[in-house]
């Protein structure tokens, strides 16, 4: 039964397709998103009533359920949205094939209990999106950001069929469901190489530097597109190291790998965006930052986090990118108002209010594990309390009290809910507090802090100006890694006017010779 959501996004797509009329493309697709909750609702009916079978084709694991009915929510939204949106483009049915059949294979991966299945899902999800961030083909940039993404994801799929491949190998199954149960606190050396691959993987397919560039220049395709990528597809590898968890937190390679790689995502991803002027930019920046932190919430085991920030992000991005235009006047009225530096008395105050208002809600919900969210939900708390005291008309007291108790509790609560969901469904392998991956994380959220303060509140010093402009260039990575990819695979671009496409030249000025004429 489960085979039927899938079928039903790829039969659609290859309706809208065979269509003709942009009219019957937007109905057909239309009217599968308006069926899929009712099909997806007798599916999950059907997980619960039936007991799981390690060896069934599909899986009703709780993760992939919520995920599931993300992706069904998704899709009616941006099918929806894109009634108006793509009314009177051309190529209109071409659009909604991609976009259906792209569907279809996400689906497939969310709910298949076979590896290869999964891998094919996999797959299906990167060729469907080349072709819709190609949707303009005569965008120059578009075509650049889809080659570079198109040579990722091969590398990507390689290293998740060899990871798969070593754990058939070892375990003689195919099944996920029964792999997972096979796991043990020993792994061998087969085990160990297809954890590092799965991580491999799930960092590129969550755009972590220094392969990030193609999702910060993917913006050239339609908006629905660019709010599939954020909100869903991009999610993909946090869902991979989710359902492969069993195995990662085992292996210190791979866990390390993410640390680290994750880490200095995070880091970075969250420093630039702040130098950028575009909307759209600034929130592909954002998704990349954010993608590392939930990678470093994996890291630390802390799953029900992971999954919460997975869902929260997949809504709060998708709404971003479909509201990008009124973000535009909401983001220069922010610029326009009055920007007052708080003083030492007002940061020393926000930074004790917050600490104490943090530890109130840990031990409130009994909490134990890694400090570092917490440490990052101060120095958050921190920022807003001393902003809302500095502005013209500073915010009361008792006003930021409640906030941020509020937010703090509620943190809380929904981390200690999505806990009790899903206990019994993955064992508890937190990092213990201030444990050596716990300091790391922790000295990575207090230079975010510092250098996010210092860019905010103190850009007339010298080494922050100096800072600020290399932060500006993207730390020079994706145009180095933009050179050494036209070097091994030169790509075809179309013929641009510079008066109208100048910001490839602006971006890369020194990529032309790697270019095919």
């Amino acid at each position: 039964m489960t085979f039927l959501l899938p079928a039903l996004f790829a039969v659609s797509g290859i309706l809208c397709g065979l269509s003709r009329l942009e009219r019957r493309a937007a109905c057909i697709a239309l009217w599968s998103v308006r069926g899929a909750p009712l099909l997806l609702v007798g599916i999950l009916s059907f997980w619960l009533v039936t007991k799981p079978d390690p060896q069934a084709a599909f899986h009703g694991s709780l993760l992939s359920a919520l995920m599931l009915i993300l992706v069904v929510f998704m899709a009616w939204v941006l099918v929806q949205f894109s009634q108006h949106y793509m009314k009177g483009e051309q190529r209109v049915a071409q659009y909604y094939r991609w976009l259906m059949l792209t569907l279809a294979a996400v689906t497939l991966t969310l709910s298949s209990n076979h590896l290869l299945g999964f891998w094919i899902g996999w797959v299906g999800i990167s060729l469907g999106l080349h072709f819709l961030l190609t949707f303009y083909p005569e965008r120059p940039r578009a075509i650049l950001a889809a080659h570079k993404k198109f040579i990722l994801a091969r590398v990507a799929e390689l290293s998740l069929l060899v990871a798969f491949a070593l754990l058939y190998w070892e375990h003689q199954t195919w099944y996920l469901l029964e792999l997972m149960s096979h796991i043990d606190g020993t792994l061998s050396w087969s085990e160990q190489v297809a954890a590092c691959l799965i991580a491999v993987a799930a960092l590129m397919k969550c755009a972590q530097l220094p392969v990030h560039g193609w999702l910060m220049q993917v913006i050239e395709a339609p908006t629905p597109i660019s709010a599939l990528l954020h909100a869903g597809i991009i999610n993909l590898g946090g869902y991979l190291v989710l359902t492969f968890y069993p195995l990662l937190h085992l292996s210190h390679s791979a866990t390390w790998l993410l640390l680290i790689v994750a880490g200095f995502t995070t880091l970075f991803s969250a420093l630039i965006m702040t130098t950028r002027i575009s909307v759209k930019v600034r929130l592909a920046w954002s998704t990349s930052a954010q993608m590392g932190l939930m990678l470093l919430e994996c890291a630390l085991g802390l799953y029900e986090l992971a999954v919460l920030h997975l869902l929260t992000h997949s809504v709060y991005k998708a709404h971003a990118f479909l509201n990008s235009s009124s973000a535009v006047q909401e983001f220069l009225t922010r610029r326009a108002a009055p920007d007052d530096t708080p003083n030492p008395i007002i940061w020393l105050s926000a930074f004790l209010f917050s600490v104490a208002t943090v530890i109130f809600s840990a031990l409130f919900w009994h909490y134990q594990g890694p400090m570092s969210p917490w440490l990052l939900m101060a120095l958050a708390l921190t920022v807003l309390v001393a902003q809302g005291r500095s502005i013209p008309k500073p915010v009361p007291w008792p006003r930021l009290l409640m906030l941020t108790f509020g937010l703090s509790l509620l943190y809380g609560g929904l981390k200690t809910t999505l806990g009790w969901l899903f206990h019994g469904h993955i064992a508890a392998h937190t990092e213990i507090p201030w444990s050596a991956a716990d300091l790391w994380v922790s000295g990575i959220f207090i230079s975010l802090f510092v250098l996010a303060v210092c860019l905010r509140y103190y850009a007339h010093l010298a080494w922050v100006n100096r800072f600020s402009v290399i932060l500006f260039a993207g730390l020079y990575m994706d145009e180095w890694f933009t050179k050494v990819t036209l070097k091994i695979w030169p790509v075809a671009l179309p013929a641009y006017s510079k008066a109208k496409h100048h910001g490839v030249s602006l971006l890369f000025p020194n990529l032309s010779k790697g270019w095919k004429k």
